[in-house]
């Protein structure tokens, strides 16, 4: 994806507050800091499958997709489960990472998101014995290879199906398993090399991570099932693997299903299994071996079991990780509300809101959760004009973000303006261009000029000012 200049979000980024000062006591819309990564607003895409892949490889889909939620401004997207090998896919349609070949496409994805001022996330995974199955909007059945499944492919940490009409999977050996760390790790490479900002390893939803996690669905009985400390064997190895890849000063992200609701109470116990106070004691171990947040799940890993339906109804589960081990978190889960996201940060359960589905009902949910807070918050600068207030009503000159080749050519001397520069804006240095008749006409029959200047941080600015008198250089 090539995004001119003129086509950016960079320097008044959407979903930021227009009176921060009015924004000031509002969590979801103050800035949060991670490592070398700065979040402007606390409201993020999670991962969602998209099923549009063909060989794994982002099209133009993703790139309209993506483009069309960071435009929006949320302070984080995670891109959907990406796998890092082939049959570690859910469906033959999905995203994937473990080829060279995948980067440069992901690269046009990610400079997308970043040029509409929202950090880039990416999500790495594998799908284990969940794979090879259909997209959800044509049906819950396994792909056949005729259709381009690999139900004879199916790997999982036991040879136990997740429902009767899936795939039976193969119960990896240990060097299979040792090789599916090595290929975490070598997707979290890629995903360095694509400029990914974030990166999530998936932990939940039954998928091959957390199966091994649950003793419902692990039954080994070698030195990767049985006991606690077995069964979150591999997942430690996978976070070790790739910490040791991925930049020290970026984010590392790992989400986790808190509850399987065999205990039908989401707090209750199901120590043979997996339950939110397993999951505690995990969040302390990949704290420790570097992980910086829990992206804060449930569910998935049983077939047939009935879930909650109250807003927010995983917060709770963030708020007990971020409560028992001081990692930070994020809380997913029909949060459906600026208000909802609100609580959720005011009550500190979580420091991130997570936003999933609302989302795909409305792209421009960052905008609607500002109004709920009373709290008016940019838009991108091509809808801006319409969304505030007709061109044709408008006589108020706005900053521009027009290529300094076009802007640069203005300049504006005199010594009161100098001095305005220099005690009011702290400008030290004036930068000039070139004459250009059209230019100078058009300054003739206006009463401001935009005036780009470079501060004493090197940093360049435009900024519209009265005009007193004006020259140009050349």
């Amino acid at each position: 994806m090539t995004v001119p200049v003129t086509a950016e979000n960079t320097k008044i980024l959407p979903g930021t507050p227009k009176d921060l000062e009015k924004a000031k006591n509002v969590k979801l819309f103050q800035p949060f800091q991670q490592k070398s990564v700065t979040y402007h607003n606390r409201i993020g895409v999670p991962p969602m499958c998209m099923y549009s892949a063909v060989d794994g490889i982002v099209n133009d889909f993703h790139l309209m997709h993506y483009g069309s939620l960071a435009m929006k401004g949320p302070g984080l997207i995670i891109i959907e489960a990406t796998a890092v090998v082939p049959e570690g896919r859910i469906t033959p349609a999905c995203l994937g990472i473990w080829s060279d070949e995948h980067i440069e496409p992901l690269r046009r994805l990610i400079k997308g998101i970043k040029s509409q001022g929202t950090v880039p996330g990416l999500q790495i995974a594998h799908a284990g014995r969940k794979a090879s199955t259909a997209p959800p909007f044509h049906g819950d059945y396994v792909e056949s290879e005729e259709d381009g499944g690999w139900p004879n492919g199916v790997v999982g940490p036991s040879d136990n199906a997740f429902a009767d009409h899936y795939a039976t999977p193969h119960a990896l050996t240990v060097d299979e398993i040792k090789g599916v760390v090595q290929s975490f790790a070598d997707a979290a490479v890629r995903a360095d090399k694509a400029g990914a900002e974030v990166l999530e390893i998936h932990g939940a939803h039954g998928y091959l991570i957390s199966s091994f996690l649950s003793g419902n669905s692990n039954k080994r009985t070698d030195e990767y099932g049985g006991s606690f400390e077995n069964r979150i064997r591999f997942p430690l190895e996978v976070v070790r693997a790739v910490r040791a890849v991925w930049p020290a000063e970026k984010p590392l992200w790992m989400r986790i299903s808190c509850a399987e609701y065999v205990n039908p109470e989401p707090l209750g116990r199901d120590p043979e299994g997996w339950d939110i106070y397993q999951s505690i004691e995990l969040a302390k171990r990949v704290k420790e071996v570097g992980i910086d947040l829990i992206d804060a799940s449930s569910g998935g890993n049983i077939n047939g079991v009935k879930y909650p339906s109250t807003p927010m109804y995983q917060a709770q589960f963030a708020e007990m990780i971020r409560k028992e081990t001081g990692i930070d978190t994020a809380a997913v889960g029909l949060i459906h509300s600026g208000h909802d996201a609100e609580k959720v940060l005011e009550n500190n359960w979580a420091d991130f809101a997570l936003v999933g589905r609302e989302f795909l009902r409305n792209s421009s949910f960052v905008q609607h959760a500002a109004q709920d807070l009373e709290i008016d918050a940019h838009w991108p600068k091509q809808y801006s004009w319409a969304v505030n207030k007709a061109r044709r009503h408008n006589k108020e000159k706005i900053q521009s973000d027009f290529p300094k080749s076009e802007k640069s050519n203005i300049v504006v001397i005199c010594e009161k303006l100098k001095k305005f520069i220099a005690e009011e804006s702290q400008i030290t240095t004036l930068v000039l261009g070139n004459k250009n008749e059209k230019l100078s006409a058009e300054l003739k029959s206006s009463n401001e000029v935009l005036v780009l200047m470079q501060t004493e941080k090197d940093e360049l600015k435009l900024l519209t000012m009265p005009i007193i008198s004006f020259i140009f250089n050349g």
